[in-house]
């Protein structure tokens, strides 16, 4: 008696004779022969497998959390099937065990912010690993690292002191930035005749609309200039003397 195998598109088929490998078959409609016949049907697609979350110490004796996803498939049905078990186990176990590995290969530091470096480093490792299992690692994704509480605080302090670094010497280049124009700007009121009269009436303008009892004493420029003027020469003339 004969029967059929229908194998999907997205399946290899691994067929034994009397437990022997006897070859693959491709999808589609394959003959069987009960009892002299077995067939295994392998999936070829994309398989997302977790790795589950574990305590990792960095190299700088840093203890996190980090749990990841590997992805692959069977390149080679023949040797997923002779060669390991469980192919799926044991590809999931490997990359545990690397995780491990290569993250207490580097810092703290190094792991948050060159994440997608050491994932594909880790890829390859496990990649050349389960070769021999005719599997094909196509990514690794690091998912969550989880750092210390304490940790965590050190670093929120860290980024807040970094912000207020900044406020400050933000405001300081404002201040500067204002210095300069107000510099220039008394230096324009100076050299400009009736700059200054036009300054003060603006000001005086100014605190007439204030609704207290202000009482202002403007002192004309020239007397000001002429005081700037007497102090100059007697300073020259001292200057002689000596």
């Amino acid at each position: 008696m004969l029967f059929f195998k229908v194998i999907n598109q997205y399946e290899k088929g691994v067929l034994f004779a009397f437990g022997k490998f006897r070859g693959l078959r491709n999808p589609g409609l394959n003959l069987i022969i009960p009892i002299y016949h077995t067939l295994l049907t392998i999936d070829t697609r994309i398989k997302a497998v977790d790795i589950p979350k574990q305590e990792v110490m960095t190299r700088d004796n840093v203890p996190v959390n980090i749990n990841a996803v590997i992805y692959f498939k069977v390149r080679d049905p023949e040797k997923a099937i002779l060669n390991v078990r469980n192919y799926i186990y044991a590809t999931s176990k490997y990359g545990q065990t690397s995780l491990r590995n290569v993250a207490g290969e580097v810092s703290l530091d190094e792991l948050l912010s060159e994440r997608q470096q050491i994932a594909e480093k880790l890829r390859k490792i496990v990649d050349e690993a389960t070769d021999p299992w005719g599997i094909e690692v196509t990514a690794i994704e690091l998912q969550d690292i989880e750092l210390p509480e304490t940790m965590k605080r050190t670093m929120a302090k860290q980024a807040e002191a970094e912000r207020e670094k900044r406020g400050v010497i933000i405001k300081a280049k404002g201040e500067v930035t204002a210095a300069k124009n107000i510099t220039e700007a008394a230096k324009k009121l100076y050299a400009t005749p009736g700059a200054l009269h036009l300054r003060t009436l603006h000001s005086i303008n100014d605190l007439s609309s204030d609704q207290s009892v202000t009482k202002v004493y403007a002192i004309p420029i020239e007397l000001l200039r002429a005081i700037e003027r007497a102090g100059d020469l007697l300073e020259k003339r001292i200057k002689e003397k000596k």
